[in-house]
């Protein structure tokens, strides 16, 4: 069946084909029955559904059974050169049998095209010579960007040396052309005479020898295989003319060209007859294959799609060594709440012993420990033995807490305590003596006491020192073996501290920790929607860190950093929060900066956090694990990972880490994107940011491997699209919320892997999606 003088579509049975050379891509797609195909290197035995594609000038014969439907697209050269030049120079390796695990979704889409093709041109409506158009250039552009790779080198030379494969597949790839030793030489930066003796030492024969041994190769199969006149197949392989052709034929075979063909025309076969229109309505007069079409439509709609052709293959080899092993460092987690009094609340306590399981928490953040609510102001009565206490509330929380292995982290702000010092170290040292009767010493020694002031006020330098000695001394009387460390600003551009902070280097020794803060949002304008300083935003986290530390041992100070409170890149979240997914920038950031960290901080959830601001705006520095419920917020996930991933560094890159523990292995991928924020709202432009990789690991064990993948992504594990997809203007009740709470969770695909010494395997990613991969060897 003829489509269009571009390309032609084929649904035939097909009991045998001689051997055949076609110019061009062609695509076998088996429907019913059996196949063989068989190649110059391998026989494929295709079965129902099966397909496989023939590369061009690429020699092959068919033998089908009996009862057999194949269905077939050929794309000549022409066609394919005209929209993509350097076509001529690449392979396609696709055979349905024979992919990569995370390849499935790709082949149920290419099936889905070619029976689209198919169905387009058996309805004709109006226009449909342009939807068909429109479907092969998809399917080409799906090789092209999925299944492309460099044409090979001759099988029949051996080297080692890495820049001579490169002269040699160059060779291979631009035989048609009018090469000289010069330009080869000139494209290598080689010197011609240089270049000459190396060919030839390498390999034994000369330059041009070599070159025309490949024309020679190709300009036999035209001879054996195709009717074109001698001169066409001459020129056809790059040599200048019949003449030279005809005399390096003689010289090698013993005779022409002519004569050659003439005693080999058995060899000789005709190229694959068209069938007409006719017996193609044959054959789909049969309901069952217009039911294997549909469903091959069916099936490629309603996998889970990754049919972008904006994003490129990557490639991504991990060899897993022995060398230079560490330990992955998990830094523990401050869970900020605001003031002590939270804990009160049934739901905070929930979401804090949810977080205590799933993540690293340590730590309890409250603020206003005294000048709060939880610890009610002393009241005068009559009573000889008082019979309520002050701090009813806070040893109810406080027990929770140590029921539950969680210590204080305690923020003392000075803006609040500044006009009556004296009286707020007084009701200190009675909080401190009534714990210690309560609670015991060693409780209170896993506390933590951070001075800090509200950065807006302006005290002078002596007076903060002056304070926090005194601060102190009098939790370390109380308390000698807790932690007692100070806030320090630090600018990243001027890299360095305001002079009314430059008493903590002078009182290092007084200090037992540090406490600091970043987020992107300090070097990035928002209001800007093209700024350059988004690529600052990239390492920012782990820069600013690196940074401070450099600072800190300029002045000989080597201290615990707490970074507590810290950002990815957010932009103005009252207009795009929700809609730009972070899940692997959080992921990414925590890693970078485990080695330098003894916390991380986070704030409990939206609503505190939103309290504790004053009610302003959805804040844009620091990050919540909850919603206004118990729904969990990506940052949740990217951190429950990260305590997930355990043991030593085996690989390690910029978007990827690979660890080795007691029960095999673990791969994380991540897909970090830094963008502006305003654009996640454009559907378009993010999936020009989604990857495709190819991964192979080498140097496992072989063996058996059950393999537990989880997805995390704007569709696995992002509460707001489901909140937005489920919200109405009417609001929603719980039975809603749990609905949403219950879906808006990371994906988990498991299934078995026989690993013989390398694992290969796809992955598609979009905008900062994290793949988790638990690879456990089977112990039988």
């Amino acid at each position: 069946m003829a489509a269009g003088e571009d390309f032609q579509l084929r649904l035939q049975n097909i009991e045998l084909l001689s051997s055949t050379l076609y110019s061009g891509i062609e695509i076998f797609l088996v429907l019913d029955g059996e196949l063989i195909i068989e190649t110059n290197s391998r026989f494929y035995h295709l079965k129902e559904y099966d397909y496989l594609v023939i590369n061009r000038n690429q020699l092959y014969q068919v033998k089908g059974s009996k009862k057999n439907t194949v269905l077939t697209l050929s794309v000549p050269d022409s066609f394919i050169s005209t929209y993509y030049s350097e076509y001529r120079h690449y392979q396609f390796d696709l055979f349905s049998q024979q992919i990569d695990r995370g390849k499935e979704t790709m082949m149920s889409e290419m099936r889905k095209l070619l029976a689209q093709l198919m169905v387009i041109y058996c309805r004709q409506e109006e226009g449909y010579r342009l939807e068909m158009h429109e479907m092969v250039c998809k399917i080409l552009l799906m090789l092209i960007r999925r299944f492309k790779k460099e044409g090979r080198i001759s099988e029949n030379i051996q080297v080692e040396d890495s820049r001579l494969k490169e002269i040699i597949l160059y060779l291979e790839q631009h035989f048609d052309e009018p090469l000289t030793l010069e330009e080869v030489a000139h494209k290598f930066y080689l010197s011609p005479s240089y270049f000459s003796r190396y060919f030839k030492q390498q390999l034994g024969i000369g330059f041009i020898g070599f070159l025309m041994n490949i024309r020679l190769e190709h300009s036999v199969k035209d001879l054996l295989y195709t009717d074109e006149s001698i001169t066409y197949i001459s020129l056809k392989n790059g040599f200048p003319n019949t003449k030279s052709f005809s005399s390096l034929f003689k010289k090698v075979y013993g005779e022409t060209p002519h004569t050659f063909r003439e005693k080999n025309v058995q060899e000789k076969v005709a190229l694959v007859e068209n069938f007409q229109l006719k017996d193609t309505e044959i054959l789909l007069s049969s309901p069952d294959i217009l039911m294997k079409l549909g469903v091959l439509i069916t099936e490629g709609e309603n996998a889970k799609s990754f049919s972008n052709t904006e994003t490129r293959l990557e490639e991504l080899k991990i060899e897993v060594g022995s060398a230079n092993r560490k330990i992955l460092k998990h830094p523990n987690q401050i869970l900020m709440i605001g003031e002590l009094r939270e804990l009160l609340k049934k739901s905070v306590r929930t979401q804090i012993l949810l977080a205590k399981e799933d993540l690293n928490i340590k730590y309890i953040g409250i603020q206003k420990l005294l000048s709060g609510r939880t610890i009610p102001p002393a009241v005068e009565t009559d009573e000889l033995i008082p019979t309520t206490s002050p701090y009813y509330n806070s040893d109810e929380v406080i027990q929770f807490m140590k029921t539950n292995e969680l210590s204080l982290f305690i923020q003392v702000n000075y803006t609040e305590i500044a006009t009556a010092e004296d009286a707020y170290l007084h009701k200190l040292q009675s909080f401190l003596k009534h714990c210690l009767q309560v609670f015991g010493e060693s409780y209170l020694s896993t506390w933590c006491f951070l001075f800090s002031e509200t950065f807006d006020q302006a005290f002078a330098g002596k007076q903060l020192e002056k304070f926090y000695l005194k601060l102190r001394k009098l939790i370390k009387t109380e308390i000698p073996s807790i932690q007692v460390g100070a806030f320090l600003p630090f600018s990243f551009t001027a890299g360095t501290t305001n002079d009314q902070y430059k008493w903590i280097l002078q009182q290092a020794a007084e200090i037992d920790f540090l406490a600091y803060k970043v987020s992107p949002n300090e070097v990035i304008n928002f209001k800007e929607l093209i700024d350059h300083h988004y690529g600052l935003a990239k390492d920012f986290i782990k820069e600013k860190t690196e940074k401070l530390k450099q600072y800190l041992k300029a002045h000989s100070i080597d201290k615990p950093l707490h970074l507590l409170t810290w950002n990815t890149i957010s932009g103005n979240t009252r207009y795009t929060n929700g809609t730009f997914f972070r899940g692997a920038l959080i992921l990414n950031d925590a890693i970078k900066v485990s080695d330098d960290v003894k916390t991380l901080g986070f704030w409990i959830n939206t609503e505190t956090h939103e309290q504790n601001m004053g009610g302003k705006d959805i804040p844009l520095e620091g990050m919540e694990l909850f919603h206004y419920f118990n729904g969990k917020r990506p940052v949740y996930y990217a951190m429950s990972f990260f305590k997930k991933l355990q043991g030593k560094v085996v690989a390690k890159g910029p978007s990827y880490i690979m660890t080795e523990n007691e029960r095999g292995y673990q791969l994380v991928l991540m897909n970090s994107n830094i963008v502006n924020p305003y654009f996640s709202i454009e559907e378009t432009f993010l999936q020009k940011l989604m990857r495709e990789i190819r991964v192979t690991i080498s140097g496992i064990p072989s063996g058996e491997y059950q393999i537990r993948k989880y997805v995390f992504d704007k569709d696995h594990g992002a509460l707001y699209k489901n909140w937005r997809e489920n919200n109405s203007k009417y609001g929603m009740d719980q039975e809603i919320i749990d609905y949403i709470i219950r879906t808006s969770h990371p994906s988990l695909e498991v299934f078995d892997e026989m690993v013989d010494e390398e694992w290969s395997f796809y992955s598609y990613l979009t905008v900062n999606a994290v793949h988790f991969f638990e690879i456990r060897k089977v112990n039988l």
